[in-house]
């Protein structure tokens, strides 16, 4: 082989060798980068078991491996304290937050409104159970729902007096929650779809009962759909109780399902939460609007484009 010939086939050796060692080896491409959202918004159990299987644990890593930050299960008080330990082993290897879970949720008979001893001893006892229950799964806010109006006949309290019943009761509570730094968050629920009767309906009735409390352990949970149809003007309504707000919850109407299936634009509303600093978190409190796993995509993808702003 002439000079001219070798340094031929050593220029283009050398340079296939490079091209081959810049291709990527097959089944070695590089993890994709993880979704972030703006904001922690926090699946429930079930809502990607279509995708993640009936496990909890492989649902809350299915729900991390999508960018999501937060997890909440209002059931979290019924499940065995081994599920409980797994769960808040799981999160803190995640690096995820727990959000709520239901310490009272009184609908129906039992209410804050009467002083009645056994039924706040009830409520007391269950503060107590939630604040072991909190401790377990690494949680801070739990809800309370202060139950139905007294509607107990001709001895029915007035409002104002109910209203007071239902403050001392929930001093009590916090009394209880501050020593451990957790937070109560009190839920107006809406009469004309899902809860007719309850006492707790409106954002300002929460935020005057919050504000009488008087206490970092008591604040307010927004459930955007529940306002939505108890009194609308979501964005005015959040501005003027935002310092007594400790976390949201979400759902669309009509349908309590994902964003973009209802009459509420959550990317503005996403935005305007976004913008004022909100590091909490937003409980995914609804349903899929389709089934199997390509509803829960649909799910999923309905976050990415509320989120986008």
């Amino acid at each position: 082989m002439n000079r001219r010939k070798f340094l031929t086939s050593v220029t283009v050796a050398g340079a296939g060798s490079a091209m081959v060692a810049a291709l990527p080896t097959l089944g070695s491409a590089a993890p994709s980068a993880k979704r972030e959202f703006n904001l922690k918004y926090a699946p429930h159990f079930g809502m990607f078991a279509s995708s993640a299987g009936k496990d909890e644990i492989d649902q809350i890593k299915f729900a991390a491996d999508e960018g999501f930050t937060a997890w909440e299960d209002n059931g979290m008080k019924g499940r065995s304290v081994k599920l409980q330990n797994r769960v808040g082993k799981a999160m803190e290897s995640l690096g995820m937050q727990m959000g709520v879970l239901v310490a009272h949720g009184s609908i129906g008979k039992i209410t804050f409104a009467r002083k009645d001893p056994d039924v706040w001893e009830v409520v007391l006892k269950d503060i107590r159970e939630s604040i072991e229950v909190a401790r377990r799964v690494n949680a801070k806010w739990m809800t309370v729902v202060p139950g139905n109006v007294d509607e107990n006949g001709r001895d029915r309290l007035a409002m104002g007096y109910q209203t007071a019943n239902v403050i001392e009761l929930l001093r009590r509570c916090a009394e209880l929650l501050e020593p451990h730094n957790l937070v109560m968050v009190l839920e107006p629920l809406n009469w004309y779809a899902d809860h007719g009767g309850v006492f707790l309906e409106r954002s300002d009735q929460a935020y005057a009962i919050c504000k009488a409390v008087n206490s970092p352990s008591c604040k307010i949970l927004f459930d955007i759909y529940h306002q939505q149809i108890t009194e609308g003007n979501l964005i005015p309504n959040i501005e003027k109780c935002w310092d007594e707000i400790g976390y949201f919850q979400i759902g669309d109407n009509p349908g309590r399902k994902e964003p973009g299936t209802g009459e509420i634009n959550y990317r503005n509303v996403f935005s305007f939460i976004h913008s004022k600093g909100f590091d909490g978190i937003l409980g995914m409190e609804h349903g899929n609007a389709k089934p199997g796993k390509a509803g829960d995509q649909t799910l999923i993808d309905a976050y990415v484009e509320a989120d986008r702003f």
